[in-house]
Parts: structure tokens; C-alpha cells; sequence
């Protein structure tokens, strides 16, 4: 399938330049600071990787797009000019990054569209088929550690796009509102991909835990 592509900012009038938290990193940056970059990956590295690694869905191209989108804000670093916080400038170089290295790639053949996975709805926005509830059942220490694989499994099925608002979203803790400025989204389609991938996440975990609960009938049965 066709990769889905980060939409153009709405434009919008110029902001006021802000006090940014990171102020002190941004400062270092500007004055080429020999330890300035050691700091930016002490701050950011451990979530640019991750955001890269849910854009990818691979480790080494994770790394090297963190590699490059630090390198990137080092020798940009003066064109930032305030008009977001730091850390959402840095996150939008980093999504490019890796959705750049995507589509450097040959092919990917194991991206299957989104509507596939997810469940099945009447005309009404109902759930065509019962859901069943196992939420209870994420709670036996036993299941965690499946629960896990099969969480991460659900998450790199997702599109890119959608991974990455997820990341961003329930991973990273990030607000709408940054998230859109972060993606250059808008606050709708953030909040749409944000509620679709949590759709198929619940729906793959949902024919987890029912084929789990069926073994376990049949091993009693036995």
C-alpha cells in the first residue's frame, strides 16, 4: 500500500516567540558548545528513538534516522525561531527523517491497509459483532508478558502514520494540540488516526485473549 504522507501546516498568523523549557539546550546549540550535542542526545535521544522506531518499525533504521535528524538540528539549529517549543521542532525533523527512510525503501510488503484490521461497524457506528470484555484478564501475571508481544506485534501492523500518532499520543504522554504541530496535522486527523489505531490495538488484543481463553477450555475439556 501507499505510504500515508504528513499533510502541510495549516497556515496560520505568525505566534509570538515563546520561553521555551529547553532554553538552556537551545543556548548551547547557538553558541556551538562542544558538549552541547552530547546534551541534546542526553535529553531527547531515548523519545527521538522512539518515535522514529514507531514511524520505521525497525531498530536500525530507527537509529540511523535519530542519528541523522540530530545532526540536522545541529547545523540548523539557527533557523529555529521560537515560533513552537524546541522539542516540537525536533520531533517534526525526526517524522521526516523517518518517513523519509521509508520511502527509501524498496517496498514493504507487510503493510496491509488499516481498514482491514480494524473491527467491523453497522450503519449505526455499532460494532458489527459482540465485544467481548477481557480486560480482567490482563491482570493474570501469567498473560502480561504475552499481552506485551502481542501488544508490540498490533503496534508495528499499524501504518506509519498511525504509528506515530500513537507513539506520540500514549507513549510519549503528548497533547493533541502538540502532536498536530509536531506532524504538521490537523487536530482532527490527529485525534482520528489517535482513535483508529487504538480501535485495531483493542481488536487485535481482543482475538488474543479469546484464542488464550479457548485453549484454556480446551486443555480442561482434555
Amino acid at each position: 500500500m501507499s505510504l500515508l504522507m504528513i499533510e502541510r501546516p495549516i497556515e496560520s498568523a505568525p505566534r509570538e516567540r515563546r520561553t521555551d523549557r529547553d532554553h538552556d539546550l537551545l543556548d548551547a546549540l547557538r553558541r556551538r558548545e562542544p558538549t552541547a550535542a552530547e546534551y541534546l542526545v542526553s535529553r531527547f535521544g531515548e523519545r527521538a528513538y522512539r518515535l522514529a522506531s514507531g514511524i520505521t518499525g525497525n531498530g536500525q533504521d530507527a537509529e540511523e534516522v535519530v542519528q541523522d535528524a540530530f545532526w540536522t538540528v545541529v547545523r540548523k539549529i539557527d533557523s529555529f525561531r521560537g515560533e513552537s517549543a524546541f522539542g516540537s521542532w525536533l520531533y517534526r525533523i525526526v517524522a521526516n527523517a523517518a518517513y523519509q527512510k521509508l520511502r527509501g525503501r524498496q517496498s514493504r510488503q507487510h503493510d496491509i491497509s488499516l481498514d482491514e484490521i480494524l473491527p467491523r461497524f453497522d450503519e449505526r457506528g455499532c460494532h458489527a459483532a459482540p465485544v467481548a470484555d477481557w480486560s480482567a484478564g490482563t491482570a493474570d501475571p501469567s498473560t502480561q508478558a504475552e499481552l506485551r508481544t502481542a501488544l508490540t506485534a498490533a503496534i508495528d501492523e499499524l501504518p506509519a502514520a498511525y504509528r506515530a500518532v500513537l507513539v506520540l499520543r500514549d507513549v510519549e504522554g503528548r497533547s493533541t494540540v502538540e502532536i498536530a504541530e509536531t506532524l504538521g496535522l490537523s487536530l482532527a486527523v490527529v485525534k482520528t488516526r489517535a482513535h483508529r489505531a487504538r480501535l485495531v490495538l483493542r481488536n487485535r488484543l481482543g482475538e488474543y485473549m479469546t484464542a488464550i481463553d479457548a485453549t484454556a477450555l480446551s486443555a480442561c475439556a482434555s
